[in-house]
């Protein structure tokens, strides 16, 4: 068996640690909670990894869902555009709401203004 013929020093034991440092773990996040996670593991939050659900009750729901899911009709396709249709003319009265309402109220601050500027004078 091998013996050292001297005891390392403090100072040379010191100098070859040197390089020995912990490094900090790469992380990525879950794309389907957006946790930090371990790059390469399982989320702990979801259980989820790359995506797919890992534990097998995650995956019974999962495929009942894609069950549950079936292709639609080609006239379901048309509802649809005339929902998304009556969506965007909502919105888009909602945005002439809010102008209107954004106009009021600079009109209001133009008359407190001036009414700050008579009672000054």
């Amino acid at each position: 068996m091998a013996v050292p013929k001297k005891r390392t020093g403090h100072s040379a034991q010191g100098k070859r640690r040197a390089n020995w440092k912990a490094t900090k773990p790469e992380t990525t996040i879950c794309s389907n909670c957006g946790e930090p996670v371990l790059t390469h593991t399982v989320c702990t939050a979801c259980g989820y990894y790359k995506g797919e659900p890992v534990r097998l009750q995650d995956k019974a729901a999962a495929a009942a869902v894609k069950e549950t899911k079936k292709p639609a009709k080609k006239t379901a396709k048309k509802s649809t555009k005339k929902a998304e249709a009556k969506v965007e003319e909502t919105k888009a009265e909602e945005v002439k709401v809010e102008e209107k309402a954004e106009e009021t109220a600079a009109e209001e601050v133009k008359e407190e203004e001036k009414d700050d500027k008579s009672v000054e004078e």
